[in-house]
Order: structure tokens, then sequence, then C-alpha cells
């Protein structure tokens, strides 16, 4: 089943993050990952900490019961959102380092080098990765906005909703590492994951539920870049090389 086979490949990534000669590569995008996830769970946990104080405050006492129902639900909702969010923030900056560590896992896969850029070609091709970033950023921000807006006005089709386009998303930010290293257009390579839905929302769902777990998504980042360029590697270079 093809949304087996995306989870499989983002849990794949993670058995790639131990390898001889890409452990330098994960790095810096999994530094970037735990600064910036890590510093955003205490300022997270002290916002809900005094958001439910507040809101608890204002119940009266015979609608006291439905603090318990409360919690876990904005919980869940709130690490969704907070996870989409700050994905997109910090895969911006760690983009250039991103791109690196799927270049060298297709290199380690498949032995043939993408191409042969020294490093000042590769500071060169910053801002073109960032133009590449600001697309996703672009792509997602008024979609999610209204995702968002019918995760509250639609219960449960809205959850629903916010879910499935949470995992697109996840498909869209990770699999475009190794399209783009290829120099293949953004529009083209959602094209191409569109046409292979089940493998493009089997991976989005699995770093979607891990990255919402805390602790656990500080390595989700470069794990899922691992993942995402084993998937382009078996699934999409044949096709864009002939």
């Amino acid at each position: 089943m093809q949304l087996t086979k995306g989870m499989e490949y983002f849990v794949a990534g993670f058995s790639l993050l131990s390898q001889k000669g890409l452990k330098r590569f994960v790095f810096i995008p999994l530094l970037i990952n735990v600064l910036l996830f890590g510093g955003s769970l205490f300022f997270l946990y002290d916002w809900l900490t005094q958001g439910f104080a507040y809101l608890t405050g204002l119940l009266p006492d015979w609608l006291s019961w439905l603090e318990w129902l409360m919690w876990p639900i904005a919980i869940l909702v709130i690490l969704f959102s907070y996870s989409m969010v700050f994905t997109v923030i910090t895969n911006f900056i760690a983009a250039p380092f991103n791109g690196l560590l799927s270049e060298k896992v297709e290199l380690h896969l498949t032995g043939q080098p993408i191409n042969d850029d020294g490093f000042a070609d590769l500071v060169k091709d910053v801002p073109r990765m960032l133009g590449r970033e600001w697309s996703k950023l672009v792509y997602y921000l008024p979609r999610a906005i209204g995702f968002f807006i019918l995760l509250w006005m639609l219960p449960f089709i809205g959850q629903i909703l916010w879910v499935l386009f949470s995992c697109w998303m996840y498909s869209v930010q990770y699999n475009d590492y190794p399209f783009d290293n290829h120099k293949i257009s953004f529009k083209e390579m959602k094209d191409t994951l569109k046409a292979h839905q089940g493998l493009s929302y089997g991976f989005g769902f699995a770093v979607m539920v891990l990255t919402s777990i805390p602790i656990v998504n500080l390595i989700v980042m470069p794990a899922a870049v691992c993942g995402a360029t084993k998937l382009w590697v078996e699934n999409y270079r044949t096709q864009f090389r002939s």
C-alpha cells in the first residue's frame, strides 16, 4: 500500500542519519532544529499554562467539568499547528544545509554526484535555495490561514481537513529538497507528488505525527530530509533523468 510505503521512507531516514560520511552533514540541520524547536517549547508551555489558567477562570462553576475536556483537545490542536508553523520557519533558515544533506544522501545511495560544485558554488546557490523556500512559504500561508479557520468553524470535518493539509505540506516541504537539487521547478515537483498521493500523504503523515511529539521532533528534520531523498531516488530519479 502506497500510504504505508510513504511512512516507511520517513522511518528509513532515521537509519541514514548515522551512516558513515553523512553524520557531519546532519549536524548543522540538527543543531538549528534543536535550538529553534527546543527553545520555543519553553515559551509554548508557559503560554499554554497562562492561557488555560485565564480560560478556566472564566468558566462558571457549573461548567468546570469542561476543563478536563479542553486541555487534551487544545493541546493536540496547538501542538500540530505549532509544529507546522515552526517547521516552515526552521526549514527556511536551514534550507542550504538541508539541500546539501539531501545531495550527500543521494550520493550515498546512488554513488553518483549530482554536480561537481565546490563550496564557493554552494554559497552562490544559497539565494536560489532561499527563493525556493520563499515559494513554499507563499504557497503555504494563504492555505494555512484558510484551513486554520475551517479547523475551528467546522467540528470534526475541519480537523480532518487540517490534518490532510498538514500531511501534504510536510511532504512538499521535505520532498522538495532532492527535486530542487536537480533544478526541477516547484510546480513540477508538486504535480509529481500529486500524481503519487499515497506516497506523499503517507510520508507527510509520519512526519506530522513525530513532529508533534516534544523532544522527538528535534531530530525529525534531518531524518525527513534523508527519508525524502531515499523516496526520490527509488521513485522519481529515473523519471527525471530519462
